[in-house]
């Protein structure tokens, strides 16, 4: 079975930052991309960034480029998402996400955790 133990969501500040954990469990794929959704209240869903487990290929959306950092650990098993200078437009349900498909890893997740809830104040 796929798990996913998601932290790191809190309520923050305009300009103030958190980083994501997630550690993921039972992926049956030697090699995939990891990382993060997002949904807000009433929007859709929208690919954060993702990582290659194979050779750490990087993949970010163009409104948290140059804000946000993804890395991956493999001897923990974990991906991390460093997020500065939040905004209040990044307010959310994070959801870390494996995807099959490497290069498609910001528009389709195959397993999906339930999430961790940033919140940013204006």
């Amino acid at each position: 079975e796929v798990q996913f133990v998601e932290s790191g969501g809190d309520l923050v500040q305009t300009g103030g930052s958190l980083r994501l954990s997630c550690v993921a469990s039972g992926i049956s794929f030697d090699h995939y991309a990891i990382g993060w959704f997002r949904q807000a209240p009433g929007k859709v869903r929208e690919g954060v960034s993702c990582i290659s487990t194979r050779d750490r290929t990087v993949y970010y959306a163009d409104f948290v480029k140059g804000r946000f950092t993804i890395t991956y650990d493999s001897t923990k098993n974990t991906v991390y998402l460093q997020m500065n200078n939040l905004e209040p437009e990044d307010t959310a349900v994070y959801h870390c996400a494996v995807a099959e498909i490497i290069d498609m890893c910001l528009e389709v997740g195959d397993y999906w955790g339930q999430g961790t809830r940033v919140t940013v104040s204006s």
